[in-house]
């Protein structure tokens, strides 16, 4: 087996990031095994000569052992031809667009404390962004067809639904780091209930099924512990109080973090460990549960992520990049923890590694329909992801998995037919507006659908809705 590739070339499309961008920039800069080109395509074409020149910067430094060179694409033709790897990472719309799907439903009562993968705020948002996976679908398909394409744009379900709806043959995943932050807990775990420290996230073994961010464990595993009933002596202890350790951050002052409050409730109701964060978790359910106030969000110890803490965050990265790239500030390595250049270093023939992704149901996850998109594990090595069989979730869970599997599919039918009594009936569905009437679903919806029309090729919008 060798044990360095060279020239292995990499699309970046949404390579304008000033997050993800970074963090791949970060973690190529650390691993020696692999070089080449990184080719960022963004329509803001400067954002992405901007991490040109920042990438580019690191070639001179002692520290960084990974050599890798940017070039900004102005088209992503450019960018697609001749890669080995296509990654995705962008932002549908602008923060005015996720503006209207995280906050116009309040107007009706409806709290979503991320809004961008179910609830209002996540269809209306998989209505936007389909469109335009169908473009990088046909131009993959065009341009790229043997490359491996990771997705790291939410909705994440969707997203790679769409690629391989247009394009079959795509060699496509999805990655979310959500479980891994569940086996941070269960490390947290272990060192709080039985003074073993120092465990690192990838010696927690899990089974993981679902679909993206209403993840699930049925099998936890340390070297020969089981961690079943460790959760379950850790959820009583913590049930009340909420858990926050060194690695979960503190749900007052963070809008990523949680007391897990919401997964220790969930685990108590249905016998398994959800998997996924508790802002995230919340918004699979009906919003009597977790969303019904700022108040009871609060009483649950995780938070409303304000789109307004988003746009300044977006102006600081703005100037940081702008730092960066003149030089006058130093980019600092910061491994992101993600598996990506792992995942690209197994598929290139590197080694073998296994993590949970998001792909095709091909009977790794029973009681579902097949070729709907699941996560679960998978075994990754040369050119080849191979979804391990991961069983079945039990019925009372599975339910409610499959009401989202069902209005996600409705969802991605309404956006390729522009079918604006399909989304309709999809966006009634979903639990989190249990407690409006039909009427005022539909009034919501179209609100939101006005908010985001220039995203919306061939939908129609006569009137303005009051």
């Amino acid at each position: 087996m060798a044990n360095q590739v060279k020239n292995v070339q990499i699309a970046y499309i949404g390579g304008g990031s000033r997050g993800w961008a970074w963090g791949l920039m970060s973690d190529l800069a650390s691993e020696q095994s692999i070089s080449g080109t990184v080719k960022l395509y963004d329509l803001n074409y400067e954002a992405a000569q901007q991490n040109a020149i920042i990438g580019n910067r690191l070639l001179d430094r002692d520290d960084v052992v990974g050599h890798w060179e940017y070039e900004a694409v102005k088209t992503l033709k450019e960018a697609l031809n001749g890669a080995d790897f296509v990654i995705i990472s962008i932002l549908p719309g602008t923060f005015l667009e996720m503006k209207s799907d995280v906050h116009t439903p309040e107007q009706y009562g409806i709290y979503q404390s991320v809004g961008d993968t179910v609830g209002p705020g996540g269809m209306v948002r998989a209505l936007r962004t389909i469109p335009l996976f169908v473009e990088i679908a046909n131009q993959i398909k065009e341009h790229a067809p043997n490359a491996w394409v990771i997705n790291y744009t939410n909705p994440m379900s969707l997203c790679t639904r769409t690629l391989y709806h247009v394009f079959p043959e795509i060699k496509a995943i999805g990655c979310c780091h959500e479980v891994f932050g569940t086996q941070k807990l269960l490390a947290s775990m272990l060192e709080d209930l039985e003074g073993i420290r120092n465990v690192h996230r990838s010696d927690i073994k899990v089974n993981v099924l679902g679909i993206n961010h209403f993840t699930w464990i049925d099998q936890a595993s340390y070297q020969n512990i089981d961690l079943f009933p460790l959760y379950q002596k850790f959820v009583d202890k913590y049930y009340e109080s909420g858990f926050e350790g060194k690695n979960t951050g503190n749900w007052l002052n963070d809008h990523f973090a949680s007391a897990q409050r919401v997964k220790f409730d969930l685990f108590k109701k249905f016998g398994m460990i959800a998997a996924a964060g508790d802002r995230h978790l919340a918004e699979f359910m009906p919003n009597t549960w977790y969303l019904q106030s700022p108040e009871k969000v609060r009483e649950w110890k995780f938070g409303l992520t304000p789109v307004d803490w988003r746009i300044e965050r977006g102006k600081e990265l703005y100037e940081k990049g702008k730092r960066l790239a003149s030089g006058e500030e130093s980019f600092v390595l910061n491994p992101t923890g993600e598996e990506g250049v792992q995942m690209m270093k197994a598929l290139l023939g590197l080694g073998e590694i296994i993590s949970n992704v998001n792909f095709p149901n091909r009977g790794q996850m029973a009681g579902v329909p097949e070729d709907v998109i699941v996560e679960t594990n998978a075994v990754f090595r040369y050119n080849s992801v191979q979804p391990i069989f991961s069983g079945a979730l039990p019925t009372s869970i599975n339910n409610m998995v499959s009401r989202h599997i069902h209005i996600q599919e409705m969802t991605l039918k309404a956006a390729m037919d522009c079918d604006r009594s399909l989304a309709l009936s999809a966006f009634k569905q979903d639990p989190l507006l249990s407690s409006i009437t039909p009427e005022e679903a539909e009034e919501l919806f179209e609100k939101m659908l006005f908010n985001t029309k220039s995203y919306l090729p061939g939908w129609e919008f006569e009137t303005v809705k009051k």
